[in-house]
């Protein structure tokens, strides 16, 4: 029977994928819960099996009025102990060894948090969409999602890992379609520069499903990084396009210089000047009259993606706006303000060094007798 024990043990572990070692201490638990439920058992006992024999052993030690073991240990293994203690011990093993298996597979993914996976769509509804993972599934929640990005059955898919939690059914990943890090990750697999360490990502910004920016920057002067990124005929950054299903992605070089990284930024935008406040943190960026909705992008997205990848709010005027800003600049302005009057109803003009308050009428005709007056 002991043979058969051994046997069945490493048929077990190598199923199951854990260690032998692992069960040991799982059966060595199991037996002495099964000898503790056994009628005159001593309190402080335990079991021992030897590796080789697979002999089954209990030993014991008297316990003195504090709870502390005294005296030396003395064996207290049942006669009949084989038979009870194979009866007794199935339900606890196969709990140990679930247990076993769910904290290796944790442990597999424990401290992954960052990495990129790549799994099966195995089933998806209005909340979620599972990824099978070979051994684990993946969570991929609608909040982490695509927005339009339609998860078909048993497709290939790539995510990010975002979480990786410790449930009592296993290990729950939370992974991600939408983190700027999976941007980060896809172009690691591609580019062998940016894995090697010689091309570094230093800022992203993304809209998933419509764009993403990312500014590169070389450790090696012989190296450009844009161009590394790009690839041959754009056969790079085409797989990772490809990957996020048609998301467009601009790749700029990276610059430590404020002005100079807003206005690349911007491209494919031509901006003529970057004004930084470093006060308020704002960059004004000058840009030719036929630049202007190019810069600002639809909707504002270029202007949006800049701002968040430099962490500079871009504040984008044609050269027009600029004249005419600099004209009014030049023109003295009456300070006050317009109200309505409580008694009247209508509006008046209240000014802010006092004196009395100047209907719209009155300042009609004040401002046709002044004219009148200059024309004579």
């Amino acid at each position: 029977m002991n043979a058969d024990m051994m046997e069945a043990l490493h048929a077990l572990a190598n199923e199951r994928g854990v260690s032998v070692d692992t069960l040991f201490a799982a059966l060595a638990d199991a037996l002495e819960s099964a000898y503790k439920r056994m009628p005159e058992a001593h309190e402080f006992s335990w079991v021992t099996i030897d590796p080789d024999t697979m002999e089954i052993r209990v030993f014991a030690q008297d316990l003195d009025e504090e709870g502390e073991p005294v005296g030396e240990e003395f064996d207290v293994t049942p006669e009949n102990f084989g038979r009870i203690a194979a009866q007794t011990t199935r339900q606890v093993m196969t709990q140990r060894i679930r247990e076993a298996e769910r904290d290796l597979k944790y442990e597999e993914y424990a401290g992954r948090e960052g990495d990129i996976v790549t799994g099966m769509i195995q089933q998806t509804d209005a909340r979620y969409t599972l990824l099978d993972l070979g051994r684990v599934e993946a969570l991929l929640p609608q909040a982490e999602q695509v927005p339009f990005e339609r998860p078909e059955a048993n497709a290939r898919l790539k995510a990010y890992i975002v979480e990786v939690r410790k449930t009592a059914k296993g290990p729950q990943i939370v992974v991600s379609r939408t983190h700027p890090g999976l941007i980060k990750r896809l172009f690691e697999l591609e580019v062998p520069e940016i894995a090697d360490g010689v091309v570094e990502i230093r800022a992203c910004a993304r809209e998933p499903g419509h764009r993403t920016k990312i500014a590169v920057w070389s450790n090696d002067k012989n190296v450009d990084p844009v161009g590394a990124c790009v690839g041959a005929r754009g056969a790079r950054v085409r797989m990772v396009v490809n990957e996020l299903r048609g998301e467009k992605i601009d790749i700029v070089p990276f610059s430590e210089d404020p002005a100079d990284f807003v206005m690349k930024g911007l491209s494919p935008a031509k901006v003529k000047e970057v004004l930084i406040d470093e006060e308020t943190g704002t960059a004004t960026v000058v840009v030719p009259d036929y630049q202007l909705s190019l810069a600002i992008g639809k909707e504002g997205q270029n202007a949006r993606l800049a701002a968040r990848m430099t962490g500079w709010r871009v504040d984008i005027k044609s050269e027009t706006q600029i004249a005419q800003e600099a004209a009014y600049a030049d023109v003295e302005w009456a300070e006050g303000e317009w109200v309505v009057d409580d008694e009247t109803g209508e509006q008046v003009w209240k000014p802010a060094e006092g004196g009395p308050d100047v209907s719209a009428g009155e300042w009609t005709e004040a401002a046709t007798g002044e004219e009148g007056e200059e024309e004579e």
